[in-house]
């Protein structure tokens, strides 16, 4: 009897959440005591899906855009499949495990691009947190600052201001030889 005095509250949360969370994804308003009491009224077993949840065998649509109209309105994107063409600078540890935008460090990494508006000096896209799978990311660990690439993603937030992305696609388009700084 206790269990279910504990439970329960905490299974009607969780589905709210879970239901918050995708609404909230698609810039839905939310009553929470008319949800939370739909829920209540409501209780199956029944999974609750986002509406952009992708099914088996459909295939994503990623807008071509540049990396800094994203930086320079992450609202814009937000919940968006993107796509762009960029420089890779490195792999780093930016942004990971942050609160706000939790992506962890053991699963993750951050990637790092080249400013597309600075050619004289290699200034990293910091403002765009991209983050990639570390299973991914080793497979590409012979990438050099300068090679080419393409990543295709979806922007997941704007905490601080910034875009957040995971990276669904990545491919290497042209690399380049290594440079000794001596």
């Amino acid at each position: 009897m206790n269990k279910n005095k504990i439970i329960t509250p905490i299974v009607l949360l969780v589905m709210f959440l879970g239901l918050y969370g995708c609404l909230n994804t698609q810039n839905f308003s939310v009553q929470a005591g008319q949800t939370i009491n739909k829920i209540a009224s409501e209780v199956s077993t029944k999974p609750i899906t986002c509406p952009q949840t992708q099914t088996p065998g459909t295939t994503k649509t990623y807008s071509e855009v540049s990396p800094l109209n994203i930086v320079a309105q992450p609202e814009a994107y937000l919940g968006k499949n993107v796509k762009f063409k960029a420089k890779f600078d490195k792999f780093s540890t930016l942004g990971l495990d942050y609160k706000p935008a939790f992506r962890s460090s053991e699963k993750f990494i951050t990637l790092l691009i080249l400013r597309p508006d600075v050619t004289n000096h290699d200034i990293p896209l910091s403002e765009l947190k991209i983050f990639m799978l570390r299973e991914t990311a080793e497979k590409h660990i012979d990438l050099n600052s300068g090679d080419e690439i393409e990543i295709s993603g979806s922007i997941f937030s704007k905490a601080l201001g910034d875009a957040w992305m995971n990276v669904d696609t990545f491919k290497v388009l042209k690399t380049t030889p290594k440079t000794d700084n001596k």
